[in-house]
């Protein structure tokens, strides 16, 4: 009988683990970062991303997304973009990292992705307005976030002596796009 009963179980873990699906975050995928200075506004690209993310039916599961620090690159050229990378502090923490809890994704519009990120080794649980559309084996998930800096230990970055200084919020804009694995 204790035979039959773990066989069951296991058969069933298996199929429950077989029912989820993954996805892995495509090169298509851009993520910047919007802010101003005392000067002009400014924009920052992420150019290396990855994600991974599992799905039980609509029930998000598992979403994980990094970004590299160091491939973070602005239109302002290498000066700003060393600031920035001192500023994310890029030798103790090289990547931002945002892990999603469990959710419904049924509703598609005006979704609210809840999870963990870790941004200058400052972790925090965070909301996410996003929209989320899912088609041909695929899921995309765009959206904004406004940020504050120094929420995450992150002294706003200065030129010039101290007269060019970046303002404390930023936008982090995404449109993300998961492919079935």
């Amino acid at each position: 009988m204790k035979t039959k009963i773990s066989v069951l179980f296991f058969m069933g873990a298996a199929l429950f683990g077989l029912s989820q699906e993954t996805y892995t975050l495509s090169s298509e995928s851009k993520l910047t970062v919007e802010g101003i200075s005392t000067i002009h506004d400014w924009t920052a690209t992420a150019n290396t991303i990855e994600g991974k993310m599992n799905l039980d039916g609509d029930i998000l599961k598992k979403i994980i997304f990094e970004v590299t620090v160091t491939d973070i690159m602005s239109e302002r050229g290498a000066t700003m973009d060393k600031k920035m990378h001192n500023a994310l502090k890029k030798e103790e923490h090289p990547k931002v990292v945002f892990l999603a809890k469990e959710m419904d994704i049924s509703g598609g519009e005006n979704q609210e992705i809840i999870g963990t990120i870790s941004i200058a080794g400052v972790e925090k649980e965070t909301s996410v307005p996003s929209k989320i559309d899912r088609s041909d084996g695929k899921l995309r998930i765009t959206g904004k976030k406004k940020i504050k800096l120094q929420d995450y230990g992150i002294e706003p970055p200065t030129a010039m002596f101290g007269s060019i200084v970046v303002g404390d919020d930023v936008v982090v804009k995404f449109d993300l796009f998961f492919s079935k694995n």
